[in-house]
């Protein structure tokens, strides 16, 4: 069951997905904005957005569930959403950050949950269907995998010496 089948089956509004309304240039933009995108080629860029799903979640209701197997990598456009484990809030996420990518790299349950803290719009990028670009573009695999280690040493605090 997919992570956005799951959330119609919980209690509360249902998750809407539907093909995205941008058109493609659009989602192309919004893409390179989000920092793990940003380095990707125009034309890899344009294939990723081929790939994309938008979905739209209400006040509190949870994008990702933590402990809960994922295979999807989103992207947010618009509100804001909070990251929590163990029910503790841990950081809050706005327009252009993306979420997700852990889960669909190692295939193992997702670290922490995402709820919406708004009405939270996102593109969703289905984990098939990223895996199968990757093993063909080892280009985007490097700029994202440069981007991950970026992400890391900025939450990894000061150097220990």
């Amino acid at each position: 069951m997919t992570e956005g089948h799951r959330a119609t089956l919980t209690r509360g509004p249902a998750v809407r997905e539907r093909a995205c309304d941008m058109t493609l240039s659009e989602i192309e933009e919004a893409l390179a904005r989000a920092p793990l995108f940003a380095e990707v080629p125009k034309r890899h860029l344009r294939a990723l957005a081929k790939l994309a799903k938008e979905q739209t979640y209400r006040t509190g209701q949870r994008i990702v569930r933590e402990g809960i197997a994922g295979s999807a990598l989103f992207v947010l456009l618009e509100g804001p959403a909070r990251v929590e484990r163990g029910g503790r809030r841990l950081a809050t996420l706005g327009p252009e950050e993306f979420f997700g990518e852990i889960s669909l790299l190692d295939g193992g349950p997702r670290s922490a949950s995402v709820v919406a803290d708004a009405e939270v719009r996102c593109i969703k990028l289905d984990g098939r269907d990223l895996r199968a670009l990757l093993e063909r573009e080892p280009t985007v695999v490097l700029r994202l995998l440069a981007a991950l280690a970026a992400r890391l040493r900025r939450h990894e605090g000061p150097p220990v010496g």
